[in-house]
């Protein structure tokens, strides 16, 4: 068909509607109508309805300045430009390790930093410290060690695979060195000796060699064609050379002052972290291990004191641990390590929250193999007297239908509070509706999942997918020190919701930091008490409702901060806004 002549078009444009018309104009309506339908099965919905004058205009200045940057800092160009600077394939849209420095220069990073999260509810405790301050601390402790128990460590292969051990010892040992070949393996030499003697630069060298065991380095976060399986073995053996490093108790106790100033400067209050010691922690002064884990939790309840009474510490509501057991034990290892947690809750109820298995979920053992000691765990918990929930990690895979992908059921049918990733719950429709009636939340890590290789970037996490269906969801970090985040706080993953999802905004990250107090285990409950209270949220009167209660002042002078700071260049009516009385209001 030959085109149309000027005349022809002029004609045939006449017919055209304008977007004025009644009929474009009903389906724009109806267009509208379907989405708000859809929104209202949106978790956060709630949330947003409930939004004060001030914070629906901070919202508004938050969509503005996203919006911008979305224009003139996230181009399309700029991952391209980042990824030439690298010396590998890049997998597109690894935008997280790529672009952490570009994302920390720009201003929904001030905002996101100033803003207040909550609870953290997912986090793995060796792997919570910047290992920058770590290991100058581990450098600078009268009585550290260093060994390696399989090899001398004198050429530059051997320093990349051999493991080595960190721990106190009384006698110092300067008659070895770990970088001649005549070294003999197991021989404990003296930290600060090895670090001067280090071949590669000394004691710097020394120190940037330590951390880059210890991590997973940028080149690691973007060879994504290695796939899940070489990310995990790289992953276990960060965990595998950072050892016994804060077993014992001097840099334990410097350990959580760190993690706790580091959250506190962040807007987290409340943290629940996972931990799976062995029996190996010691003393100051001693390199003998203590018979059982009574001192350790001495030294958690004395330094958090120590912290809340400090300035700094004041808005910190405090801290509890979540026993984790390793899911790839025999039976008789899975069965001690829970007769140590339920020994260790008899003596320490309000420092003990929950039990979890932890580890590579498709290679350990799935909850359904792990049905016995599950049950007797249960039955112990029962016959001494205590409550043990469960806060299990499932779902954390790609796959589908196989062993792992079904820990969610396993994890629903046992009875947890909280799923840990969840990341394959968004292919199951009758699951997310069970999830939803018993009001599980599910700890969401972005970054982890991204760097685990099981997503490639923010923009195709399925966790917006839950959000839309109505599942409850918090935010959390997970192994930030190994993952390259740099922090102790939740800034990063927070900055990539907002920034990754259009659906979400500022009001989508208060909900999720809303449900991060709301699904925390700040008191021992049974089943009944606990769904009370995630089901009356602030209107309570428990310990959970008062928190609910402090973060939603905490909330509203953050929106009328970004309110004040950036209302001038983005917002409009920001006086009539705070003079609306929605800050009293809220505070009231």
């Amino acid at each position: 068909m030959p085109p149309l002549t000027d005349d022809e078009w002029a004609e045939m444009a006449l017919e055209l509607p304008d977007m004025d018309s009644s009929v474009i104009q009903k389906y724009l309506q109806n267009r509208e109508a379907l989405i708000s339908e859809e929104k209202k099965q949106r978790s956060d919905y709630s949330f947003r309805q409930g939004l004060s004058p001030i914070a629906k205009k901070a919202c508004e200045i938050v969509s503005r300045i996203r919006a911008e940057e979305m224009q003139t800092t996230w181009t399309s160009a700029l991952e391209e430009e980042l990824a030439q600077q690298m010396t590998t394939t890049v997998f597109p849209g690894m935008m997280f390790s790529l672009a952490k420095e570009k994302m920390e220069s720009t201003k929904l990073w001030k905002i996101v930093t100033r803003m207040p999260k909550g609870a953290l509810l997912h986090a793995h405790c060796d792997a919570m410290v910047d290992f920058d301050y770590l290991l100058e601390l581990v450098l600078n402790t009268p009585g550290m060690h260093v060994a390696c128990h399989t090899s001398h460590l004198a050429t530059a292969e051997a320093r990349k695979e051999q493991v080595v051990d960190i721990v106190f010892r009384a006698a110092a040992n300067t008659s070895s060195s770990l970088w001649k070949e005549d070294y003999v393996p197991g021989t404990f030499v003296l930290m600060t000796q090895a670090a001067h003697e280090f071949p590669e630069g000394g004691r710097a060298g020394f120190l940037q060699w330590l951390k880059s065991r210890c991590i997973i380095n940028q080149t690691d976060a973007v060879e994504q064609h290695h796939g899940v399986a070489e990310i995990w073995r790289k992953f276990v053996k960060c965990f595998e050379a950072i050892g016994a490093i804060i077993h014992y108790e001097p840099i334990w106790r410097a350990f959580l002052q760190r993690l706790m100033n580091q959250l506190v400067a962040d807007g987290v209050y409340w943290v629940e972290i996972r931990f799976a010691w062995p029996l190996n922690y010691c003393r100051e002064g001693s390199e003998v291990p203590e018979p059982d884990y009574n001192h350790m939790f001495q030294v958690i309840e004395e330094e958090v004191a120590k912290f809340q009474a400090t300035e700094a510490g004041e808005p910190f509501w405090g801290l509890r641990m979540i026993w984790t057991t390793l899911r790839g034990l025999g039976t008789r290892s899975v069965v001690e390590n829970m007769d140590d947690c339920i020994t260790t809750k008899m003596a320490w109820p309000h420092l003990l929250a929950g039990y979890d298995l932890v580890g590579p979920e498709d290679v350990g053992r799935p909850l359904a193999d792990l049905l016995p000691e599950l049950f007797w765990f249960r039955k112990q918990c029962a016959q001494e007297g205590v409550n043990i929930p469960f806060f299990f990690h499932a779902g954390e895979t790609l796959g589908d239908g196989d062993s792992t992908d079904n820990n969610l059921f396993d994890a629903l049918l046992l009875g947890t509070r909280r799923i840990g990733h969840a990341f394959s719950l968004f292919k199951h429709p009758r699951l997310i509706e069970a999830v939803k009636d018993k009001r599980i939340l599910v700890e969401s890590c972005p970054i982890s999942n991204e760097i685990l290789r099981l997503t490639g970037s923010i923009q195709q996490h399925p966790l917006p997918a839950l959000l839309a269906r109505g599942v409850p969801c918090s935010l959390c970090n997970d192994d930030p020190a190994i993952l390259g985040q740099g922090t102790e706080g939740m800034s990063h993953d927070f900055w990539q919701a907002l920034q990754g999802w259009e659906n979400l905004g500022l009001a989508g990250l208060g909900s999720l930091a809303e449900n991060s107090v709301r699904w925390a285990a700040f008191e021992d409950q049974d089943t009944e008490a606990w769904t009370r209270d995630v089901r009356s949220a602030s209107v309570g009167a428990g310990i959970k409702s008062a928190r609910l209660r402090q973060w939603a002042v905490q909330w509203e002078h953050f929106c009328l901060w970004i309110v004040t700071e950036y209302g001038d260049k983005y917002g409009d009516g920001v006086d009539d806004v705070v003079g609306a009385g929605g800050l009293e209001k809220n505070q009231a």
